[in-house]
């Protein structure tokens, strides 16, 4: 007898779903168990320290979010001929470090207002520093882009040096901030640290 082949697909399917739910059907009532198990409940709870490591994080990822906005800028502009950039790419890179430096202002404003509280640890220099840093910096890109779109190839080479040396600020104002940890690389010397900067909390040991 011929079968057709829809009906053959058809036929195919049915059994396909068939064993599927005849391993699945067992398996689901265990895999629930393993899923309530009080094994699995434990690895749900939170990580010793996981409120300090999400705040040194989220310091990171302030950097990062500026350094690669200002980057993009500064290799645009080495690559333009003559140091011009495009109005149009001026612009959009202009809007993206300004974006970056926004988001990092209105973070460190945040800590500024949460050290005041009762019981807080004292954050303000450090978080004000930052603040500080990128308004800085601001200032520097602002004066790069315009010496860009005059095509002033000396102001340029000297706005492209300051910006990158605001970058760094912004960088380290970051890292002394108190909320990273200390590097403890050998051969790196001991870093700095701010008047009235706690130093970051030391993690329970997992």
């Amino acid at each position: 007898m011929r079968i057709s082949r829809k009906t053959g697909l058809l036929a195919s399917t049915t059994l396909c779903g068939a064993l599927a739910l005849g391993v699945a059907g067992p398996a689901g009532p265990a895999f629930s168990s393993v899923m309530d198990s009080p094994a699995h409940s434990a690895s749900a709870a939170p990580l010793p320290g996981a409120d300090a490591l999400t705040k040194q994080n989220t310091a990171l990822s302030g950097a990062g979010a500026v350094l690669q906005p200002v980057t993009d800028l500064v290799a645009g502009v080495l690559k333009a001929p003559d140091g011009k950039l495009p109005k149009d790419e001026a612009t959009k890179h202009a809007a993206d470090v300004k974006k970056a430096l926004d988001g990092l202002t209105a973070d460190a404003k945040a800590a500024t207002d949460k050290a005041g509280a009762p019981g807080a640890r004292a954050q303000a220099p450090g978080a004000d520093l930052v603040v500080k840093a990128a308004a800085d910096l601001q200032t520097k890109v602002d004066a790069l882009v315009k010496a860009s779109a005059a095509g002033d190839a000396k102001a340029t080479a000297a706005a492209l040096q300051a910006t990158l040396t605001g970058t760094v600020n912004v960088v380290v104002a970051i890292v002394l901030g108190g909320d990273l940890p200390a590097p403890d690389l050998k051969g790196l010397p001991k870093l700095p640290t701010l008047p009235g900067v706690s130093p970051a909390e030391t993690l329970p040991s997992l």
